[in-house]
């Protein structure tokens, strides 16, 4: 096999079982030439690695390759093929022009020693017609009995355990302290937040009414007209944003929520860098206390789902809820501290945030999964019983 013959046959984007990623980690071991770059992390696994069973050094052209390959049995809007149980292949779907910030992340990521995640190994991009950068495809390790948190975090909410939560806080700590540390990548990674203007608001403010505005738009139904009789007391909540000045800022997960954490067969890991999909051209440093509430509320969602989807009552999952909440709150301050880094979480910010999520949320059911609505509307209520 030639390696470098699977560049000319990238025109479309690999599914498991045809090969082509298999040839793909193969032709990584060679030199990359132009159109392609190749931008490296860790590297890739050998035949030695636990539970990996074919040598991606050495993958032979006669159907080997396709048989290592399996795909992920989930929606996503990307394509990931696993090869040999060891390596997975992220296919953007379409490419993303660059930068994007996941592979800043991992190079950052991997200089300050984060290792709760999926070991990042190579990003590969295109030059485009245009002269610009394509991001075609990340690679990254596959880890072994991985469940997501929209699965096991249901069933720990059904079951009543509230033990994970401590975990989840201390990874996200543990992911907050690693993004204020300095590198090659981020020099300068823990900056102030601009004074807010004589105008009386702030950019997350703006961003933050906008969001609701549009939350109020986009409802409809007995929905909407909750919504809309209690616009008053949600602006009330989103006020602190406007004086929020001073408060330190990093560059942050953006999408941090349980669906975005793993279990897996070693613990826990963080995955997924892309930031907010329902959030364009936002600034990449933000406060620590975004990515928190967003992880929070995560928690709240997952004990709607709970209840409409596992027959659970309603006054339980509320209780787990309160419960699980403090416990990962509490984790986070206290790994955060031992970090040295208490300074990081402006608390005033957790609630205004939380409530610009709840609207997010509203935002894409209506535009994507109108199904999901139950979801957010349900924590709302709970929260304005």
């Amino acid at each position: 096999m030639n390696p470098r013959s699977i560049w000319d046959r990238l025109d479309t984007v690999p599914h498991a079982g045809d090969g082509r990623t298999g040839e793909f980690l193969a032709a990584l071991s060679c030199e990359v030439s132009s159109p392609f770059t190749v931008r490296r992390f860790h590297p890739l696994p050998g035949p030695s690695a636990p539970g990996f069973s074919i040598d991606v050094q050495l993958l032979p052209a006669d159907g080997a390759s396709a048989a290592a390959e399996r795909g992920f049995d989930v929606d996503q809007t990307n394509r990931s093929v696993v090869v040999g149980e060891s390596v997975v292949v992220k296919w953007l779907t379409p490419p993303a022009p660059l930068p994007q910030p996941t592979p800043d992340m991992f190079a950052h990521l991997t200089s300050v020693g984060f290792t709760a995640t999926a070991t990042p190994y190579a990003a590969v991009s295109r030059r485009g017609d245009d002269g610009g950068e394509l991001l075609l495809a990340l690679v990254t390790a596959y880890l072994p009995d991985a469940r997501d948190g929209w699965e096991w975090c249901v069933d720990e909410a059904v079951s009543g355990g509230t033990e994970f939560a401590a975990d989840l806080g201390v990874l996200a700590a543990d992911l907050h302290a690693a993004m204020a540390t300095p590198s090659a990548t981020f020099p300068d990674p823990v900056r102030r937040a601009p004074a807010a203007p004589k105008t009386g608001t702030t950019a997350w403010s703006v961003r933050a009414g906008e969001a609701l505005e549009e939350a109020l738009a986009l409802t409809d139904g007995e929905d909407g007209d909750w919504l809309a009789a209690h616009a008053d007391a949600l602006r009330a909540e989103l006020a602190p944003l406007a004086w929020a000045d001073a408060t330190p800022v990093i560059r942050i997960h953006g999408d941090l929520h349980v669906g975005q954490t793993l279990r897996w067969r070693d613990g826990y890991a963080v995955i997924d860098f892309d930031g907010n999909p329902t959030v364009t051209g936002g600034d990449p440093f933000q406060p620590a206390a975004r990515d928190l509430a967003q992880l929070i509320t995560s928690l709240e969602h997952v004990g709607q789902v709970a209840v409409k989807r596992r027959d659970a009552h309603p006054l339980v999952i509320a209780a787990w809820a309160v419960a699980a909440r403090e416990a990962l709150e509490s984790a986070y301050l206290a790994r955060l501290a031992e970090h040295g880094h208490a300074d990081l979480l402006d608390r005033s910010l957790l609630r205004p945030f939380e409530i610009e999520q709840e609207c997010r949320e509203l935002i894409y059911a209506a535009r994507h999964l109108p199904r999901w609505r139950y979801a957010p509307m349900g924590v709302l209520r709970s929260w304005y019983r």
